[in-house]
């Protein structure tokens, strides 16, 4: 999330009762967490595992439970709970405030766009022009949708995100990470009924020029999918995920978290992407392989009792 303007470091410091080391006279652009950082963002990390990931990651500003040198330009907010301090700087930024209306009042929506009855759209919205959107579609906030769209029955976008920070020395082992992301959906882009596409935890979930999805297609949080790729029913998407132009996914394939599927590439039906895979091939399996190397393995598995007979008869 970008902040409306640069933020003091110093007032920052304040609202969540850090002890700020290093450039301390500097301001902060936006947050976000450690997959999607940028020049002037800040982040936070509370495990020793990620510290040293954190602080030379592209994030100019790092909020942080323990003391260490600081590279030059940046600074550390050192608290506790930097976990908690995130959620309080993210929740001041983008407070929940309900919305009482099916439209809310800051909704744009442009030329010949058409929305049927029992569409529900919230705060800091805006449809552009000759989309239309069918019945019972929710669209949470701050959601951008682009020209020429289609949006079938039943479809949520911009859901809250299936992202939790987990420690099992507190009560409550999955404490939520507040959403500050959007959901872009870029023109051309249809999508089918029941779907559900995630808001971004801290960046955004985007949905590239000319995609289609199939029916009850789920996108996970802060996952970007390229130009013109095709996704039928009932594929799963994790966050953070990168579907580059093209990419072709048919029927129930499952897709893992932060990795990326190349340009035109084709995964076939139930098949299951666990890890980064190339462009222009064909896939199938899970984990997936191309499909040439997998469909001759099935073919010798499918043999395995007639050589086991004859091994047998070998043997007598």
């Amino acid at each position: 999330m970008q902040f409306p303007s640069p933020v003091s470091l110093q007032w920052i410091s304040e609202l969540i009762d850090a002890k700020l080391v290093g450039n301390t006279s500097n301001f902060a652009t936006g947050i976000n967490e450690i997959h999607k950082v940028s020049k002037g963002d800040l982040v936070f990390v509370d495990h020793p595992k990620y510290y040293e990931k954190c602080i030379n990651s592209e994030a100019s500003f790092i909020i942080i439970n323990k003391e260490m040198e600081v590279p030059l330009g940046k600074a550390l907010l050192i608290v506790e709970k930097p976990f908690e301090a995130y959620c309080k700087i993210v929740n001041h930024f983008r407070p929940f405030v309900p919305s009482l209306k099916l439209i809310d009042d800051s909704v744009v929506v442009g030329e010949n766009s058409f929305l049927y009855p029992n569409v529900f759209v919230g705060k800091n919205v805006t449809i552009g022009k000759n989309t239309i959107i069918y019945p019972n579609v929710t669209i949470m906030d701050y959601c951008e949708i682009g020209d020429n769209v289609i949006i079938q029955s039943g479809t949520v976008i911009g859901s809250n995100s299936f992202y939790y920070n987990g420690k099992k020395d507190r009560g409550i082992w999955y404490q939520k990470m507040p959403d500050c992301g959007k959901v872009i959906i870029e023109n051309h882009v249809e999508i089918g009924a029941s779907c559900t596409i995630d808001r971004g935890v801290s960046h955004d979930t985007i949905i590239g020029q000319g995609t289609k999805l199939d029916n009850m297609v789920h996108i996970g949080h802060d996952t970007v999918i390229g130009k013109n790729c095709l996704i039928a029913a009932q594929v799963a998407i994790a966050g953070v995920t990168t579907l580059e132009d093209g990419v072709t996914l048919w029927g129930q394939v499952g897709v893992s978290k932060t990795l990326t599927i190349g340009a035109n590439a084709v995964v076939l039906a139930q098949s299951g992407v666990s890890n980064t895979i190339e462009g222009n091939k064909t896939y199938f399996g899970t984990p997936v392989q191309e499909a040439r190397i997998k469909q001759k393995e099935l073919v010798w598995v499918k043999r395995i009792p007639e050589l086991w007979e004859k091994v047998m008869r070998i043997k007598e």
